[in-house]
């Protein structure tokens, strides 16, 4: 007996851990009906499109090969990367001193991944910095500086350098000073800064839009005048905006565009124009009137929008500050991406030229779909962690960087189609246009055959081995009018306890309802409502079912009166157990199962009548 019970514990605890494992396994707990849906659940899932195959065919590889699955059973598919467009990085100039219309500092410059839900595809990015890339370098003055000299200076200086790092540079620049708010009598408009010679006080004006003309714009910066400022707010934010979006005017080409904002103010927030009743956010949009800044008085910009406006319009921005002035807008830089400070000529000349850093970033994500990146910079270093692997810092000229890239489909879009995403970096024109293509379906669909017989007389398509059903049909073979059932999944009534084994393995789901399995012998039967139950897999005692003295009802004998036990081998008759003077077992032991086991220690035998140490009268 205590064998046949550990026996029965290690096989109770046996099933307990399959069922454990099944309830573990994803792949089948999702219940898909189709290879499309099984794919989608994730890369560990495979689909077996064998037509007789009668395990769940949605498991991973492994399993499924177990269960007899043939190896082109296996619908199984996974994603690729094509490179589409792959031209190499070049200098302007190459070997021979051949120069160069198209300069290329990023590659491959086209891709087509095909993602699966789940499985993330890499591939590797190539940044060269290139010699005599074209650059457009516009300058924002603050002519409300009483410096303006140093200004001067310092925008003649950095023309110089810039000559040095590229032939096809042009520059302009535009100039700023205050939102005149309080009270301005006539004699103020003309003459500000009386008896001193100073221009009136104004917002913005575009003084030279960008040309490759360096004499004329040394002449054109050499004539501006200090401004007159009768208020404490500088008009800089606002210019920076008319800088940015006034595209035509200020005559940006779609290469490096840099601006540098030049001040000796402190940073301005759009929220001190409502001291001047300046309510309205910025639209926007350029309001340049001959070069003029026309709304002053109705718009003034936020931060939000500043960023904003300079990240669309792929504007880098050097700001040239006093230095004690330089925390704050180191504040309003590390918003604005690509961006620095500098406090000195020297310090920003140095900015520009030598602190060149590649930032990738990306056009907006499908849902479901995420992006990682891992740098590789110079001498190998990698910056993974700055701007979460997006970043290389310090590129000079000729410079060459890695970037590898992962982008993974967490899910996939309800409809089947494709969508394009851009990755570029920061400043630069040149960008990866990648199409992402969504698997959502198996090869083996194709190959699927309309109205087929198999399925209930052509009520669907038999694809990848199930029955893909018409509309108004539903059930395994799509022999179900749905006009008679209100649910799409039959399948879920004949799951007992929302399980995953249908009908309990030993039957079909017939419209919702369990169709048990008949065996070879007519005498044993499957039964219950969802075919748990049989009545040939009891207990078993001396090769009888249930010992030859009950019956098997639902795998749990039930025994005749005169016998108990799993497998009613324990008899209740007392008969055996009766001693000589028809005391059961001698009254020195008890009857189990018509065997006397005694009590007593000095009593032995069948009936606990023999004692050895007990003295005779």
């Amino acid at each position: 007996m205590e064998i046949k019970v550990l026996l029965i514990s290690a096989l109770l605890g046996f099933v307990s851990r399959v069922r454990s494992n099944t309830d573990g396994n994803i792949c089948i707990s999702a219940k898909a009906k189709t290879c499309g849906e099984c794919i989608q659940i994730g890369p560990q899932c495979a689909w077996c499109k064998d037509p007789d195959f009668k395990p769940s065919r949605c498991d991973d590889r492994d399993s499924l090969e177990k269960a007899g699955c043939t190896p082109l059973g296996i619908e199984n598919p996974r994603g690729t990367v094509t490179v589409d467009k792959n031209k190499p990085v070049t200098n302007r100039k190459v070997d021979g001193g051949q120069i160069l219309n198209e300069i290329t500092q990023i590659q491959p410059q086209k891709l087509t991944l095909n993602l699966r839900s789940g499985e993330s595809q890499k591939f590797t990015l190539k940044f060269k910095r290139a010699q005599d890339y074209p650059i457009d370098l516009y300058f924002l003055m603050d002519l409300s500086n009483p410096n303006l000299e140093n200004v001067k200076n310092l925008v003649t200086e950095l023309v110089k350098e810039m000559q040095h790092i590229t032939k096809d540079l042009r520059i302009g620049f535009g100039s700023f000073s205050v939102k005149p708010f309080i009270p301005e009598t006539p004699t103020d408009l003309k003459s500000p800064c009386s008896p001193n010679n100073c221009k009136p006080s104004f917002s913005y004006v575009n003084v030279l839009s960008l040309t490759d003309d360096t004499t004329l714009f040394t002449q054109a910066v050499s004539k501006q005048k200090t401004s007159g400022n009768l208020g404490s707010s500088e008009a800089g934010f606002e210019a920076i905006m008319q800088a940015a979006v006034c595209t035509e005017v200020i005559g940006w080409r779609n290469v490096t565009r840099l601006l540098v904002f030049s001040t000796d103010a402190e940073l301005h927030f759009a929220e001190d124009e409502k001291l001047g009743c300046i309510v309205h956010p910025n639209a926007g949009k350029c309001h340049l009137e001959n070069n003029v800044y026309t709304m002053n008085n109705y718009f003034d910009p936020s931060i939000s929008q500043l960023v904003d406006t300079l990240s669309d319009n792929n504007i880098q921005t050097i700001f040239a500050v006093k230095h004690q002035f330089r925390d704050r807008y180191q504040e309003l830089s590390a918003l604005i991406p690509k961006s620095a400070v500098g406090t000195n000529s020297s310090n920003v000349i140095q900015l520009i030229i030598d602190a060149h850093n590649v930032i990738l970033e990306n056009s907006k994500l499908p849902d479901g779909v995420s992006i990682s990146y891992i740098s590789h910079c110079k001498k190998g270093v990698c910056e993974e962690k700055m701007e979460d692997g997006r970043k290389c810092s310090a590129i000079s000229i000729g410079d060459e960087v890695e970037f590898d890239i992962e982008i993974t489909a967490t899910g996939c879009p309800s409809k089947d189609k494709s969508e394009t995403i851009k990755i570029k970096p920061l400043g630069f024109t040149e960008e990866v246009e990648i199409i992402l293509n969504f698997i959502l379906e198996c090869e083996c669909r194709k190959e699927g055959i309309l109205n087929s017989p198999e399925c209930s007389g052509g009520h669907g398509t038999l694809e990848c081995g199930v029955c893909r059903c018409n509309k108004g049909w539903s059930g395994r073979l799509c022999e179900c009018s749905q006009d008679e059932f209100l649910t799409d999944d039959l399948d879920a009534n004949c799951r007992m306890n929302n399980g995953t084994d249908i009908c309990s393995n030993n039957g079909e789901c017939v419209c919702g309802t369990c169709e048990c399995k008949k065996r070879e012998n007519p005498e044993e039967i499957y039964s219950g409502k969802f075919c748990e139950c049989d009545n040939f897999n009891c207990d078993r005692s001396n090769n009888k079912l249930c010992g030859g003295h009950g019956r098997c009802e639902c795998r749990k004998c039930i025994c005749d009166p005169d016998y108990t036990g799993s497998a009613c081998d324990c008899s209740l008759d007392t008969s055996t157990c009766l001693a000589s003077n028809k005391l059961i077992c001698n009254g020195q032991g008890i009857c189990e199962c018509g065997v006397c086991k005694c009590t007593n220690p000095k009593f032995q035998g069948p009936t606990c009548e023999i004692c050895p140490t007990c003295s005779r009268a």
